[in-house]
């Protein structure tokens, strides 16, 4: 249960990063994907991390998040391409 709250949580951090996001300072400071592709790809991964357990102990799909952004390798195969 607590994983299903942590994912819900994610998703919208994830939804409000992708809305807010200007697409012209997110391209050039990563690809060509859009905001929505980047967090969409994100998302994802993330979801599979929570379901595998890595985020357990966190306390909110913000912490989560925060988490992801600070270290990239909490992601298993993280690509952005």
């Amino acid at each position: 249960m607590k994983r299903d709250k942590l994912i819900d949580q994610i998703k919208d951090e994830y939804a409000h990063l992708a809305s807010t996001e200007s697409q012209e300072a997110f391209i050039q400071s990563t690809t060509d994907l859009t905001p929505e592709e980047y967090y969409e790809k994100l998302l994802s991964k993330a979801i599979d991390e929570i379901n595998k357990g890595t985020f357990d102990d966190f306390k909110s799909g913000e912490e989560v998040v925060s988490a992801i952004a600070n270290d990239k390798t909490l992601l298993s195969g993280w690509k952005v391409l």
